[in-house]
């Protein structure tokens, strides 16, 4: 496989590549270059992790070995699941499993814990050496990364040290590529600029985009606009049955306009998770509307669609029948290996008793 293949296959879906060139060179000169993605461990998994895997599988069939980052400590640090480690890190293990049960390559995927690297002493030179690069103001804008706004830090200082971590993590496990979706943006740009300034090797940035809930929302505004596992309504969990399913997408936001394709969630489910994972779209409808339809491309689906010829209530029962076929070899794996997703429900029944 050439280089122009190899780019192809990494940037597919994606929304930012920070840069081209140096994508290109990168995959110029190394075979199987370093690639990550770090995840705070903090509830149960939406559909979103389908994008994520997606991507993962296409960075393995291009060459790259992919570090997957469970931030345990920094999950502490954001006072995620109470702020207790065992919470998190039980929460680490059965996000590994949520990979696993959507398709992520294994052999070329290797688990690896913030608390594995934090002790080593070169980890905190690195730390101290990145915020000497790094300006107060830059890292309290970076704090969007933790769903966090720049006045937090005046409540916990621990928050500021958090986008410093982030970019050391790049650092210490010599990263050729930093993948993440958009929300992540800041922390790679803080990564390379210190880079730069330190004569170290600069990561090359690689987005893709945010799925929105279901709810619809400002695309300008991340943290109200993605698909979160803190709003069980605007989110599709991959453990929820046909039903909810169903109701959620019946419910969904789904504007008929062209120029609000980005803020349509079903469109974007289609787009990015339906037509990557089956190759294609099937609606079942009656006859008296027409018939059943199916669609190979989701270019086809949108000029179906925006013409008026597919209604919108057509287009999210086709998504939820799609969706569903998608999630069978997930309900099949947690029945197969069901232990750490009952440790999961069993941490968040133990968090609602403190409550």
């Amino acid at each position: 496989m050439d280089v122009e293949q190899r780019m192809a296959i990494v940037t597919r879906n994606a929304e930012e590549l920070v840069t081209d060139g140096e994508l290109r060179e990168l995959l110029s000169k190394k075979d199987a270059p370093k690639a990550y993605i770090g995840f705070e461990p903090s509830g149960l998994v939406h559909l979103g992790w389908a994008l994520v895997t997606s991507k993962i599988k296409d960075l393995a069939d291009a060459g790259f070995e992919t570090v997957v980052f469970w931030a345990d400590w920094h999950a502490y640090i954001n006072d995620k699941l109470g702020g207790d480690l065992n919470n998190i890190r039980t929460c680490a293990r059965y996000m590994e499993d949520c990979f696993k049960a959507l398709g992520v390559p294994e052999d070329k995927v290797k688990f690896v814990y913030a608390s594995e690297i934090l002790s080593d002493i070169e980890y905190w030179e690195k730390v101290i050496k990145v915020a000497k690069a790094t300006t107060l103001s830059r890292v309290k804008r970076a704090m969007t990364i933790m769903g966090r706004s720049e006045d937090e830090a005046e409540v916990d200082f621990s928050k500021l040290i958090y986008p410093i971590l982030q970019a050391t993590d790049i650092f210490c496990m010599d990263i050729d590529l930093a993948y993440a979706g958009m929300d992540q943006r800041r922390a790679h740009m803080l990564a390379r600029d210190a880079a730069e300034k330190l004569g170290w090797k600069k990561p090359v940035a690689l987005h893709t985009p945010l799925l929105p809930g279901l709810k619809g929302g400002d695309r300008m505004n991340p943290a109200a606009f993605k698909m979160s596992k803190s709003d069980p309504s605007s989110s599709i969990n991959i453990h929820d049955d046909d039903e909810a399913i169903k109701s959620k997408m019946k419910k969904a936001f789904c504007p008929p306009e062209k120029e609000k394709e980005d803020e349509n969630p079903v469109l974007m489910l289609c787009r990015y998770i339906i037509f990557p994972r089956l190759g294609k779209m099937d609606i079942s409808r009656p006859e008296k509307f027409g018939g059943d339809l199916s669609f190979s491309s989701y270019e086809e689906l949108t000029n179906s669609y925006f013409s008026g010829s597919l209604f919108p209530l057509d287009l999210k029962n086709g998504a939820a029948d799609s969706l569903i076929k998608i999630l069978i070899p997930v309900r099949e794996y947690f029945k197969n290996v069901p232990e750490n997703y009952i440790a999961m429900k069993q941490v968040f029944e133990g968090m609602e008793k403190l409550r």
